[in-house]
């Protein structure tokens, strides 16, 4: 099953990784456990050091700055797709690093 999230279908694996990453970085989580301070300086760290530029871009402006793959697409001249792929890719990128944590 698929799930449609900014004009874009995710699996139900990506769906539930994109929830899961923004609920840390949201105030959906409780902010003051220590499990959740220690996801958010795993996530940083991924962020910072594990992703490609562009990746790390393209995470910043979805999770961070709230844009849509439209949007994120037209301000870097690319196609849309290639906005989604990398943004999948530092997910997964991301997910993997937290798996012992979520």
């Amino acid at each position: 099953m698929q799930k449609r999230l900014n004009s874009e279908f995710l699996g139900d694996a990506e769906f539930c990784a994109d929830k899961r990453i923004s609920a840390i970085i949201g105030d959906t989580a409780e902010s003051n456990s220590a499990q959740h301070s220690l996801m958010i300086k795993v996530m940083r760290n991924v962020i910072e050091n594990e992703l490609s530029k562009r990746q790390r871009q393209m995470i910043t402006l979805y999770y961070f700055q709230k844009m849509n793959i439209p949007e994120i697409a037209e301000m870097l001249g690319v196609n849309r797709s290639t906005v989604s792929r990398t943004i999948s890719r530092g997910r997964r990128n991301i997910m993997e690093k937290l798996k012992y944590f979520v």
